[in-house]
């Protein structure tokens, strides 16, 4: 495949803008595409994010548009919309992109109501795209910021891959290649449920031996989870899966950690998730992962406890005791 030189960005959120600042700095030419129109001016005049993310100057050579068909004729897309959001953008992609461009889906999440990973739900909005998955440890400050990180890139067609992992790899952003794209996905998807648990613990002051124990645990679903799928275990103890979770379930800068950090110290769920307030996209993954756990047979006792909490089902301390009153088991 030939040299991937120009990239269109599809979201002009903080992560959006972060991603066109790593395509930047690995010589690519980029414009993003952002609904707000202020969004727009600033990247464009100002050369900064300020609503989203302020403080990080962007490159001179990013460009913003409220224009999809300007964005979507570039070489490559990144589309960087949340995953509740992916089915309806791509549906406004569907008249303007052309055959075989590849759309790199960097949302993390399973839709609500279908349950689909985000590159089934691009296989049937947008058939015309050739779908790949960037996923892995990374906030957008620090990759705004060009602080070095890695991260999975996964892709069925070995060269598009690599084509890919060109356009957007540098010193500072190393992405790693993977044809798994479920896998991929599995991993990004359950670890914001997780994490969402991992901060309940702390912020009910459970101690750091819970919340090593409930990572640890978290990972013997995901990985339960994803081999159900058809995932490979190589995938999931990768970065994508063990290195996001680790990173997401441990730090205040991760929304789903904070979220349930804001729960355990006693802040109801309703009040969390009133407009304006951060996407949290474990929420709306949760009964998900929940629900797809249960047709394949697969228990997922935290992820069930944290689907239970956000609906209102069961309260944050009755959650806890259903957790810690599990018969004993053999481990694995």
């Amino acid at each position: 495949m030939s040299g991937i030189e120009t990239i269109g960005v599809i979201g002009g959120g903080a992560w959006g803008t972060a991603l066109a600042g790593v395509a930047a700095r690995a010589g690519r030419s980029v414009r993003v595409w952002a609904r707000d129109a202020k969004t727009v001016d600033d990247i464009n005049r100002h050369h900064e994010n300020r609503l989203r993310l302020p403080g990080i100057a962007l490159d001179e050579t990013i460009s913003a548009t409220r224009s999809l068909a300007e964005v979507c004729d570039a070489d490559a897309v990144i589309l960087a919309v949340p995953a509740q959001a992916v089915r309806s953008v791509a549906q406004e992609m569907a008249g303007v992109l052309p055959q075989g461009r590849p759309v790199v889906i960097s949302a993390k999440g399973l839709e609500r109501g279908s349950e689909a990973f985000m590159s089934d739900v691009l296989a049937e909005v947008l058939p015309q795209a050739i779908p790949a998955v960037l996923s892995g440890p990374s906030f957008a400050d620090d990759v705004g910021h060009g602080l070095p990180t890695a991260v999975t890139l996964g892709c069925a067609q070995d060269e598009l891959c690599e084509a890919l992992v060109a356009a957007i790899g540098s010193s500072g952003f190393r992405p790693y290649r993977s044809s798994d794209l479920i896998g991929v996905q599995v991993g990004g998807a359950v670890k914001n449920v997780l994490a969402i648990a991992c901060g309940v613990v702390i912020g009910k002051a459970l101690g750091a031996s819970a919340h090593a124990a409930l990572v640890a645990r978290g990972f013997a679903e995901m990985s339960r989870f994803g081999q159900a799928l058809g995932a490979r275990s190589e995938t999931l103890a990768g970065l994508s899966g063990l290195g996001d979770l680790v990173l997401t379930a441990t730090s205040a800068q991760s929304r789903n950690y904070s979220f349930g950090l804001a729960l355990g110290r006693g802040e109801d769920v309703k009040s969390l998730l009133a407009p304006g307030r951060p996407v949290t996209e474990g929420v709306w993954t949760a009964p998900a992962v929940v629900d797809r756990s249960r047709k394949l047979g697969i228990e997922m006792p935290i992820c069930q406890a944290v689907a239970a909490v956000v609906a209102g089902k069961v309260g944050v301390d009755a959650a806890i005791e259903g957790l810690l009153s599990r018969p004993f088991r053999q481990e694995g």
